[in-house]
């Protein structure tokens, strides 16, 4: 059984951000699992679930912080995650990256909208 905890870095045996969390607001909710693990041109398919999703950062950062091996999350695939992976192996939380980045992403949206009504 795996035991899932609110930390910002994973030790050996847990799971990080966990799923039960943000799970049941995904756009895949209605989804047949299997539905998010295929292969080929079907990925494409699979990945436009994703788009304009609410959960779809932490659905990206649960799957980089654990490692996920197979499967869509968060809009990218195995193969797009483990490039990532690849390319910033210095980042230990991948969930407090994204949520730093979403947070200032809306803030730059938030100040766009204010200056366009003043």
């Amino acid at each position: 059984m795996e035991r899932f905890v609110a930390s910002d870095s994973p030790e050996e045996g847990t799971t990080v951000n966990a799923p039960s969390k943000w799970t049941g607001r995904g756009a895949c909710r209605t989804l047949a699992p299997d539905a998010l693990f295929v292969q080929g041109q079907e990925q494409n398919r699979a990945k436009s679930v994703c788009l304009g999703c609410h959960v779809r950062t932490e659905c990206l950062a649960y799957a980089l912080d654990n490692r996920e091996e197979f499967g869509i999350w968060g809009g990218m695939t195995e193969r797009d995650r483990r490039a990532l992976l690849r390319r910033r192996p210095t980042v230990t939380s991948w969930r407090r990256l994204l949520e730093t980045a979403r947070t200032a992403h809306e803030q730059i949206d938030a100040d766009s909208d204010h200056r366009q009504t003043a």
